[in-house]
């Protein structure tokens, strides 16, 4: 697949890359989730720069190995002395920094949050090496990771020695609507809403599971959900993967609590029960704020701090997709009962994709601009009916609000009822606006 999108990120990136060869060196974070493309990210970034770029990949090796191929590296790009005997890779990085004060080049590191599995004092070795050599070099010093929680840690807590060293930090996020359009458009120029919708919810935005599917054809609906869920999907084990490299050996709760969310268990209380009654308020918070996996969100206005009518989900399709499917199913998978489990995705995947669709909308409006707050509304239940609405929006003048009800089969849509609960939500928190309703349906993507 072609390298879509990220103008932005590539015109900053191009920006501090002038500033680091005209000023002084800049050191540069670039993060977010594995597979959403920041190695391809740099790599065209720089593929036309007229300075070399050296790229180092931390692997999970010895600190000696890692070195060799560091100094190959710079043989291969810079064709500059390194001295003999460097065991360490602080040690590169020093003999970079002098070649840098009549030198102009970039490096990155890429995973460089694995140093703390090799050599966790190169964070503090580093910190003193750039401290004595960032004002008398020319260095563009990009450092990346895909582990949100290590490099979270390592450039933002104020106990960690390279805090407030990062002249930027860039968080790359998935693609967003018009992008995934475009590319489906690119590979199948007749899809189907259906074909986006299922695109949409399996693999978000993420340019990595985007690639996989156009790479392998996969792009009408059933075909996706099949080639999802079989023997030979990539996505079977890739949840796995993605959450025990970011949380590590001790996942059983917050997979359990994951997987309780995916279900639709979505309040604190709800998700205790289901795990049993246990207190996972600890597990709950660094899911949000460490890990970065779930959020929390409250009926539109709604006091910021407010810990009544919360509700959490997952803030990535891709591993909401994966819980409610794939770990839900695991039997299935370790019995190799592939068909059996197509065949259940394929009966729930409509329902499901009804949440999805909400999301979508959402997304939809906030790109296409003009409002100031976009969210849901709901009451609590407390003997009565709750009264639920999708989709609240308030526009930039703050003098008008869209109130939309979301419908996948719009047979299910009852207007009569949806405009009882406009009134009610008129009188509850609308009634200084001018209030636009609308029914967004799959004719709507």
């Amino acid at each position: 697949m072609k390298f879509y999108n990220r103008k932005v990120e590539i015109e900053e990136l191009k920006r501090i890359e002038r500033l680091s060869f005209t000023k002084n060196s800049r050191m540069t974070v670039l993060t977010g989730r594995r597979r959403i493309g920041k190695t391809s990210l740099i790599k065209n970034a720089f593929k036309d720069s007229d300075v070399p770029m050296l790229y180092f990949f931390v692997a999970r090796k010895s600190e000696a190995a890692l070195v060799d191929d560091f100094v190959l590296e710079i043989g291969n790009k810079l064709s500059a002395y390194v001295p003999n005997g460097l065991q360490k890779a602080i040690d590169v990085i020093r003999h970079l920094l002098e070649l840098a004060k009549t030198m102009r080049f970039t490096l990155v590191i890429d995973e460089f949050q694995e140093f703390i599995n090799i050599n966790p004092s190169i964070f503090s070795e580093l910190q003193n090496l750039w401290d004595s050599y960032r004002a008398e070099t020319r260095m563009n010093l990009i450092l990346s990771g895909s582990i949100h929680s290590m490099m979270r840690r390592i450039f933002t807590d104020a106990n960690e020695p390279l805090f407030g060293r990062a002249d930027n930090i860039i968080n790359l996020k998935p693609f967003k609507i018009s992008v995934i359009k475009e590319i489906l458009h690119d590979y199948k120029p007749d899809y189907t809403h259906d074909d986006l919708l299922t695109l949409y919810s399996i693999a978000g935005g993420v340019p990595k599971y985007l690639e996989i599917f156009c790479d392998n054809g996969y792009l009408d609906s059933q075909s996706m959900l099949r080639f999802a869920t079989s023997n030979m999907s990539p996505f079977i084990e890739e949840g796995r993967t993605l959450l025990i490299t970011e949380i590590g050996k001790d996942y059983g709760t917050y997979f359990s609590i994951l997987l309780a969310i995916s279900q639709g268990k979505c309040s604190q209380g709800e998700i205790s029960s289901a795990l049993g009654g246990i207190n996972i308020g600890g597990h709950l918070e660094k899911l949000e704020n460490v890990y970065n996996i779930i959020s929390r969100y409250r009926p539109i206005f709604a006091k910021p701090g407010s810990k009544n009518n919360v509700r959490y989900r997952i803030s990535d399709l891709f591993l909401n997709f994966w819980f409610h499917f794939i770990e839900s199913n695991r039997s299935m998978v370790e019995l190799d009962n592939y068909s059996d489990l197509g065949e259940l995705v394929k009966t729930q995947f409509p329902t499901y994709t009804g949440h999805t669709l909400e999301q979508y909308f959402k997304e939809k409006l906030a790109q296409e601009g003009g409002f100031r707050e976009i969210g849901s509304w709901w009451l609590p239940r407390s003997g009565f009916e709750a009264s639920e609405i999708d989709i609240v929006a308030i526009r930039t003048n703050n003098e008008e609000a869209l109130v939309a009800e979301v419908k996948r089969n719009i047979n299910n849509y009852s207007h009569k009822r949806f405009m009882e609960k406009v009134e009610r939500i008129k009188t509850s928190i609308l009634s200084n606006y001018k209030i636009e309703t609308r029914l967004f349906t799959m004719d709507d993507m």
